[in-house]
């Protein structure tokens, strides 16, 4: 997750790309928990090891929900970061368990990034100048429309976040990554000022979701 998650949409728990729910992420929120007795041994220093992975695994299921989640696990999320200190420091927390926890985290960094530089005009003209060369890049012949627009990236990340909320961790690890070096590769090919730095970034991002 990233900075002022918990404030976007709407003051939804989640991130602008749950603002228009896909058909697809409707698993519903029935199944979500999270388990208040771990929570108060969290913060109280008393939380074992194995419970505390699974507090993690709690959260990381529950986080993509975050357009439709009630008010009681946000409530309890929000327990949780302030326990943390931070959004920043959730994810930090998440990064430290194995499996789908690292994956959600990581991930959401990747969105993070996504929803900060995916809608600048220099990286919507990297992009289209990719797409003249190779109209649909590979593992994105399936989720790209034709045009291409300060959308684009957001909608794909947005795609990646409602197959992490169908639990479909492997489909969204390979949208992400496809995802990832289209954008890298696009900046690479385009010389800008500012874009090398980003290609760095998503590099270094693209790189932790591959070891997760």
């Amino acid at each position: 997750m990233h900075e002022k998650l918990l404030h976007r949409a709407g003051d939804r728990l989640t991130h602008r790309h749950h603002a228009r729910p896909s058909a697809t992420a409707r698993t519903g929120t029935e199944g979500l928990v999270l388990d208040p007795a771990k929570i108060r041994a969290l913060r109280a220093g008393t939380l074992g090891p194995r419970d505390e992975a699974g507090l993690a695994r709690e959260v990381a299921v529950l986080l993509p929900h975050g357009w439709d989640l009630p008010y009681k696990l946000k409530a309890a999320l929000q327990e949780i970061i302030a326990h943390l200190g931070s959004e920043a420091e959730l994810m930090k927390w998440l990064d430290t368990h194995p499996g789908r926890p690292r994956l959600t985290a990581r991930i959401y960094a990747f969105l993070g990034v996504l929803d900060q530089h995916g809608g600048t005009p220099e990286v919507v003209r990297a992009l289209r100048e990719s797409r003249s060369r190779e109209p649909y890049p590979p593992g994105l012949q399936h989720v790209l429309v034709p045009q291409t627009d300060a959308e684009t990236l957001s909608d794909l990340g947005y795609r990646v976040e409602a197959l992490l909320a169908d639990g479909e961790d492997e489909k969204a690890t390979a949208l992400a990554l496809a995802t990832a070096d289209w954008l890298r590769q696009s900046l690479s090919a385009t010389p800008q000022t500012g874009l090398a730095g980003l290609a760095d970034t998503v590099t270094r991002v693209r790189t932790a979701i591959a070891r997760s």
